[in-house]
Formats: structure tokens, sequence, C-alpha cells
């Protein structure tokens, strides 16, 4: 059976009713997605692209402050993209793609920070309820010198509107749960002490509808709100370009010497930060 031989690292799959599935992020200490990460979201979601049972997947963090950081910008990239693609596009648009089509109903419970791939996650997701006091959102590419790779630019104009994607990406900068409720970038900000209650309540109450239903109302609000898979991998090449240049890399090189990926001040508030952070003295090409 999946549930008994499947062993994920980095989160934790909790068989909550055979139609609600829930997923917990524990990579400490702040929740970055790394390479065992995604290799064990893709053994995730091929067994729920063939699943006949679940019907509602909750996706949380084990960690109050981190729902999930931003991508492991510490981690190889050779060796995340070795991992197997169904779509043959690149690793982390091949998760959010399938992530995006799955049959099941998606749901991000977002307590804590969620930022560049952490957002990129939730917009692929059908569902995201925000935690009033303590989630936070925002795409913070923009300091770095490069564009969202996983397709916030695809997917915020759905939600938000065109020009509070503009702002939301060329800002960089850190969204409350209050403010991503207003624009759209969440469905609802919840008072954090009713939070767990409702999502609680929602989740169980759309597992129990009828699969059939489910599939039909996804189906068409997918086919007028998503964009088609091929229009995502050339943003993901777009930021691994801009990876591979020295204006990235001195960016980056500095917010690790200032405590990034740690458990800091500069992780709590990476959105203001990588907006006082410049380019040392490169020739960018």
């Amino acid at each position: 059976m999946f549930v008994d031989d499947f062993k994920p690292t980095d989160f934790t799959l909790t068989v909550q009713t055979p139609q609600l599935w829930r997923v917990a992020f524990n990579n400490p200490p702040v929740n970055v997605i790394g390479t065992a990460m995604i290799r064990d979201l893709k053994l995730l979601l091929t067994e729920l692209e063939t699943n006949t049972t679940v019907n509602a997947v909750v996706f949380e963090s084990a960690d109050p402050d981190f729902f999930l950081a931003h991508w492991d910008l510490a981690a190889n990239p050779a060796e995340t993209e070795a991992l197997p693609s169904p779509t043959g596009y690149a690793a982390w648009v091949d998760v959010l793609v399938r992530l995006s089509h799955l049959p099941a109903v998606t749901i991000s419970a977002i307590r804590g920070i969620a930022r560049g791939a952490g957002s990129e996650f939730i917009l692929a997701t059908d569902v995201r309820f925000a935690s009033f006091e303590k989630a936070i959102l925002g795409q913070m590419e923009v300091g770095f010198t490069a564009l969202p790779g996983g397709g916030a630019a695809g997917r915020l104009p759905a939600l938000v509107g065109r020009g509070r994607s503009f702002e939301i990406l060329l800002s960089g900068e850190d969204y409350s749960a209050e403010l991503a409720e207003k624009y759209g970038y969440v469905n609802r900000a919840i008072p954090d002490a009713e939070f767990s209650a409702f999502i609680d309540a929602w989740a169980l109450r759309v597992s129990r509808w009828d699969r059939r239903v489910i599939a039909d109302i996804k189906h068409y609000v997918n086919k007028y709100t998503l964009l088609a898979d091929e229009e995502f991998p050339p943003q993901s090449d777009a930021f691994w370009a801009s990876a591979g240049r020295p204006a990235f890399q001195s960016i980056n090189e500095q917010l690790f010497e200032r405590g990034l990926q740690t458990r800091g001040a500069l992780e709590y508030d990476l959105g203001a930060q990588v907006g006082a952070i410049f380019p040392r003295d490169v020739t960018d090409a």
C-alpha cells in the first residue's frame, strides 16, 4: 500500500480519512524546497494522479513560522533536474503543472511564510487559506535579478489581475494575509485561533462530495483560468539563465553571509532585506 511504503523525509503524509489526506512540510530550519522534497513530491503526485479514493489534499506546515520559505538556494540544480519528469519539464515546473491538474482538490493552509517557490506552490493549488496573523506571502525573485521560475507570472494574473501582478512581482515585497485576501492572492484570511478548525471543517466537507462532481468543477474552472502547460517552461528557463549570471550569484552570496536559510532576522524579513542588497562589482554577461 502506498501510504505504508511511502517514507518522505521533508514532509509527513497523514490519512485523515480515505477521502482526505494531509501533507505537513517539515524541513528545518525554515522549510526550504530542496531536492529531497522535490523527489518526494513527485512520488506523491504520481500516486494522486491515479488514486480513485482521495478527493482532497491539505498542504500545511509543521513549522508555524514558515510554510515554505523558498527554493533551496544552496542545492545542486543538477541533482534536482536529474529526477524523473513525466511532463518532460524542469523539476519544479513538473511538480507545479502536475499539482495544478490533480483530480483531488488541493488546499493550501498557510500559517507562516510562503515566499518565492513557496508562493508558487500555493498558487498552483486550487484553494488558498491563510492565517490572518501568521501568513506572509511574496515573490522576492526580482531582488535576486530574476524572474520567478515556477510560473508566478502566469498564475497570479488570473487571481489578482494584471496591475496587482506587476505590483507583487516588481516590488519583491512581503504581503500580509490581510492584503493578500484583499488582492485575491489567497481566498480568505482567517484568525489564527480559528484557523485549524476552519481548515479541518472545510476540507472534510469538500472531501465528502461525489468524485465525479469534483472532477467536473475542476475541469471547467481549469479550462477557463489555467494557462496552457507549455507556457511555464520558458519562465523556468529565464530564471535559471538569471541564476547563472554574476549579479544573481553576488546577491545570493551576500544573503548567505547575512543568514539566508537560517532561522534568523533575514529570513523573517527577506522581502524587505532583499531590496537592500545590490550586486558587488561584477561584470554581468
